[in-house]
């Protein structure tokens, strides 16, 4: 126990030494923030909606075209021959698993086309924050992700990485920038 603290105090020795060596400059922003109000994620949203009815049209269809052949399969079993009985339910097992492969198949499709949608918009707000951070001398940028929080030691609260990014998009900050603050993840007294 005693070797622990004495390392732990040795560590904390050398990071105060490399801290005074080096200016250590943090930023903290919320990339979702950012690129829930890029311009482009109107038309993204707008995209990706047609595409989602797109496949649920599809989905329904094929789901309509399974239901009429059990109603029929159900209408005309009692007058069927076993062995063809056995044949149609081979035949609807088959078209059920299908159904089930597509479904998943267009949970995969969406997946990639909002990906593809949103890999514009990332590139530039990654690029801009980037920029930010090098014009303005950040040595670290943390982000916030949905439902982590990055662990802050210390921040400055006039700390305006956000409202600087947003600038160099050409981006308007809304006019309540509290909800923005209530994200960040604060300190313990």
């Amino acid at each position: 126990m005693k070797v622990k603290v004495i390392l732990s105090a040795i560590a904390l020795l050398c990071v105060g030494f490399v801290a005074q060596a080096q200016e250590v400059k943090i930023g903290y922003t919320n990339v979702e923030f950012i690129m829930d109000l890029m311009p482009e994620m109107e038309q993204i949203g707008a995209d990706i909606q047609d595409y989602q009815t797109q496949l649920q049209t599809n989905i329904q269809t094929k789901a309509q075209d399974f239901q009429r052949q059990v109603q029929s399969y159900q209408q005309a079993a009692g007058t069927m021959t076993e062995q063809a009985r056995a044949a149609k339910e081979q035949e609807l097992t088959k078209l059920q698993q299908d159904l089930q492969k597509y479904e998943q198949d267009a949970q995969v499709s969406y997946q990639r086309k909002l990906q593809e949608l949103l890999d514009p918009v990332q590139t530039k707000v990654i690029n801009a924050i980037n920029a930010v951070a090098a014009e303005n001398n950040y040595t670290h940028v943390f982000a916030e992700t949905a439902g982590q929080a990055p662990i802050l030691l210390y921040t400055k609260e006039e700390d305006k990485f956000t409202e600087l990014v947003l600038a160099k998009l050409g981006v308007e900050m809304p006019t309540a920038p509290a909800t923005l603050d209530s994200t960040r993840p604060r300190m313990q007294e």
